[in-house]
């Protein structure tokens, strides 16, 4: 078998490294990751410019493909250009920070999984969720069970993506696994103002949404509630239920 391993923090951090270590016991393994962090980059693609991709080595070894692009990039020129065998599953991860709620649509992680989802291929974000220095070893290993669980449903699951988040607690407090939908509380906006040197002035984006941590049944709520998450996602964004309504009322306004 063939994983194709991404992420949005880049080739060389610690989260795809462990999951690489991790999921190379179950499958070859083949990263196509950023050269760079893309960090809540969402699921932007280059057309503008052409994409440089390297040979990245760690320790005078081979690692994988280092792509000047974002991880949506990774996860088109990886399966169609850069593997050269059939690719089984597209695992995007660790990420360092959760993604859950609305921040499914701004990260660079949970859209590179969508994209292998687009293309037809079974697919996986996985986040552990601090942005401080932590172990992965925990999620590394979830990320495997679930590798397992996604490929032996992979009819059923065929069009969606697993996005799957990790509390960043002790393995023994965590409380379980749930499944559970996206929380749709909206990001409180604030930027902190500040001033530099020259005294031109900068902001700082600080916003976050404390409304959703309550909402236990949902991924962000579950997840500060002790719990890891898995949310199957799709990238169908059309609201079904509102085609009739819409077509009535502009049929109705002779629109």
């Amino acid at each position: 078998m063939r994983f194709l391993l991404t992420n949005d923090d880049g080739i060389y951090a610690k989260g795809l490294s462990a999951l690489y270590a991790e999921l190379s016991k179950e499958a070859d393994c083949l990263i196509v990751a950023p050269e760079t962090e893309q960090s809540a980059v969402g699921h932007a693609i280059t057309i503008a410019r052409p994409l440089m991709v390297r040979r990245a080595t760690k320790n005078d070894k081979f690692l994988g493909y280092a792509v000047c692009g974002t991880p949506a990039d990774c996860v088109k020129i990886g399966i169609t250009e850069l593997s050269d065998k059939q690719v089984d599953l597209v695992v995007s991860g660790i990420n360092r920070g959760g993604n859950a709620g609305i921040n499914v649509l701004y990260s660079g992680t949970v859209s590179a999984a969508t994209e292998g989802a687009i293309l037809g291929y079974p697919s996986m974000a996985i986040s552990l969720d601090t942005h401080k220095e932590a172990d992965f070893t925990y999620a590394a290993k979830f990320a495997r069970k679930m590798a397992r669980l996604i490929l032996s449903n992979s009819h059923q699951l065929k069009g969606s993506a697993i996005n799957v988040n990790v509390p960043c607690i002790p393995s023994e407090r965590i409380k379980g696994v749930v499944v559970v939908p996206q929380a749709q509380s909206n990001i409180v906006e604030t930027f902190e103002k500040r001033v530099d040197p020259r005294e031109n002035i900068y902001y700082w984006f600080a916003g976050e949404s404390q409304a959703a941590r309550k909402q236990k049944d949902t991924d962000v709520g579950a997840l500060a509630a002790g719990y890891i998450t898995i949310t199957p996602i799709h990238y169908d964004l059309t609201r079904h239920d509102l085609l009739d309504i819409l077509k009535d009322t502009i049929k109705q306004n002779n629109l």
